[in-house]
């Protein structure tokens, strides 16, 4: 088709805006989906992007509407998967902005807005909701126009749900979008924005082509990588696979490949053909580093194969998970693995219990930080039991973030005091309009990785959002602080804090591992510790058995010689007794309640 009539645009939104109920409606009204296959969310293939209602992974489809050839991604909206957008708006020349007519412009709104206008693309504003009684179509209209500085005939109203105004969205989409502009006799380059690994196929890649051709049998080679692999099979997906001879410039759609792993065509990467000679790669393609990283050790020290082959076949699909062995004196053998974020740790951890029938312990999660030692010589470490003896260390850098809170501005004042809580500081106050307010702060990763998005939801009745990006690391004033359970250090409790912070984290983590973990038939001692200094203790009292109760009178002696044959029974329990630790004690960092 020509490149005239062919128009690539992606959704985007923050969480639950509708932007799947928004593609299943364009899918249902361009006839590309029958009636009768209709169902919700029919581009989120999981059954966990269903059940949490959120896109984990992006997809394409490809839809005929007006003799044109509309080209959509639908992206995930989590901060985590922000690579993910960026690389699909790099796909697109549009993109349709969607916002809730009861919510209003919220964090990730901005954070992919800004992205798109960097991108360089043509922006569509959309109002959905507009069929709910608490829709504010008015106040929203007013902040997307002081946003984006568009006029308000250029906005849509529309209902994804119930069908109303999505046609002009697709009017809109012909004559707003301006078509690809690529050449299509040069030297072929095509954009990976998407890969994943089919059991039965192998590794199947999502691209979009710039200049040239990718034809079916092709020999191609991935630039950054440095792979070479053949073009087993070409096409679109309308939604599903449907192959074709070729795919041209200016079209989106797949490949099967021979590769073996997601990771030889990572997301970002330029594909050419390996008989081009001098190509430049695309812009825009960054590793993708993980910087939040978890134990995952299974119940049982038989079920650790399971465990492992289970993180290598999902590894395969998923190009940004790293992983890497770890031993517990506790828990056993398990792995230390690399997340996005904690929402792809939940999604990473559900699905390897799920698929895979595991149930695993999870240890709190922390960040990786980068240790300079008088030596000169500087290491990164990725949990605090791997931090070295501290009469070594120069040191310690942790990372940083900037972050942005969009939240009304009655709350102002109780989220500046909670970011002063995680050692942030505040940067700018701005208003989006009378009632909206964007914060901008900086603060450490680690104090944001927990509790801070339930705290900050909480201050703000569930009308406040966030967003971050890293930005770099700082040397800090950083301890270890160690948990001691019956006086055996837990190596997988180890925590790396600030020493402001270290005394009263010290003492709130002990009291919650004191109403985690059971009682025993002796006493335990719960303590907590810099280096060799206890800095908070907390005592697990023995289950009391009343040995007396058999003794009816006689001489007090006897009563005695029975409690001291109890309290030297108790003496050796403590010496020789192994205190059983639940795998909630593992994750106190993330319950905080």
């Amino acid at each position: 088709m020509s490149q005239n009539s062919i128009r690539n645009f992606c959704i985007i939104a923050h969480i639950d805006h509708g932007k799947s109920t928004l593609a299943d409606r364009l899918l249902e009204m361009t006839g590309t989906v029958k009636s009768r296959d209709m169902r919700a969310q029919i581009l989120d293939k999981m059954d966990l992007e269903r059940e949490k209602g959120i896109t984990i992974k992006l997809a394409p489809v490809r839809m005929g509407y007006k003799d044109h050839e509309l080209n959509l991604i639908d992206t995930p909206g989590h901060v985590d998967f922000s690579y993910e957008v960026s690389r699909s708006l790099a796909a697109c020349e549009g993109a349709v902005l969607v916002v809730d007519a009861t919510k209003g412009i919220q964090a990730q709104t901005l954070a992919n807005v800004y992205l798109a206008i960097e991108a360089g693309l043509k922006i569509i504003p959309v109002i959905n909701k507009i069929d709910l009684p608490a829709a504010s179509v008015e106040r929203v209209s007013s902040e997307i126009v002081n946003l984006l500085g568009c006029d308000v005939t250029e906005i849509l109203p529309i209902s994804a749900k119930t069908g109303e105004g999505v046609i002009e969205v697709l009017d809109s989409i012909v004559k707003r979008l301006p078509p690809p502009k690529g050449n299509a006799t040069g030297e072929t380059r095509a954009l990976i924005f998407d890969s994943y690994y089919d059991d039965y196929r192998g590794v199947i890649l999502y691209v979009r082509v710039f200049d040239g051709q990718i034809k079916k049998g092709d020999s191609i080679r991935m630039i950054a990588a440095g792979s070479h692999g053949l073009a087993l099979e070409v096409g679109s997906l309308n939604p599903d696979m449907s192959e074709s001879a070729s795919l041209e410039s200016g079209e989106i759609g797949y490949i099967v490949t021979n590769l073996k792993t997601a990771r030889e065509a990572a997301v970002g990467d330029t594909l050419t053909l390996e008989s081009a000679s001098e190509v430049l790669p695309l812009p825009g393609y960054k590793e993708v580093r993980p910087f939040v990283y978890a134990g995952f050790f299974t119940d049982s020290a038989d079920n650790y194969l399971e465990l492992k082959d289970a993180i290598d076949k999902l590894s395969l699909s998923d190009s940004s998970l790293r992983f890497e062995p770890e031993n517990s004196p506790v828990l056993g053998h398990g792995f230390r693995i690399g997340f996005l974020g904690l929402l792809h740790m939940d999604i990473v951890k559900e699905r390897l219990e799920r698929e895979y029938g595991l149930s695993l312990i999870t240890t709190n999660p922390s960040t990786d930080y980068k240790v300079q030692l008088t030596s000169g010589e500087e290491i990164d470490i990725r949990s605090a039991s791997e931090l070295p003896d501290v009469s070594t260390i120069a040191q310690i850098s942790e990372p940083w973030v900037n972050g942005e809170i969009v939240a009304p501005k009655e709350y102002v004042g109780d989220l500046l005091t909670l970011i002063a809580t995680r050692r942030g500081l505040q940067k700018n106050i701005s208003y989006v309009d009378a009632r909206l307010s964007v914060i901008s702060f900086e603060a450490p990763l680690a104090n944001l990785l927990t509790d801070f998005y339930d705290q900050l939801k909480s201050l703000t009745s569930g009308y406040g959002s966030f967003n971050y990006e890293l930005t770099g690391y700082r040397a800090e004033d950083l301890v270890r602080v160690d948990f001691y359970i019956a006086g055996e250090k837990i190596d997988a409790l180890s925590l790396m804090v600030h020493r402001s912070e270290s005394q009263r984290l010290g003492r709130e983590i002990v009291g919650k591992l004191k109403d985690v973990i059971p009682r025993q038939n002796f006493q335990v001692s719960l303590q907590a510790a810099i280096g060799g200094k206890f800095i908070a203790r907390e005592d697990l009292s023995a289950y009391r058995k009343d040995v007396t109760t058999g003794l009816y009178g006689g001489d007090v002696s006897r009563k005695k010689k029975v409690l001291a044959k109890q309290k030297k029974g108790k003496a050796r329990l403590k010496r020789f007794g192994k205190v059983d630790i639940p795998a909630d004690a593992f994750t106190v960092l993330i319950k905080r309640d």
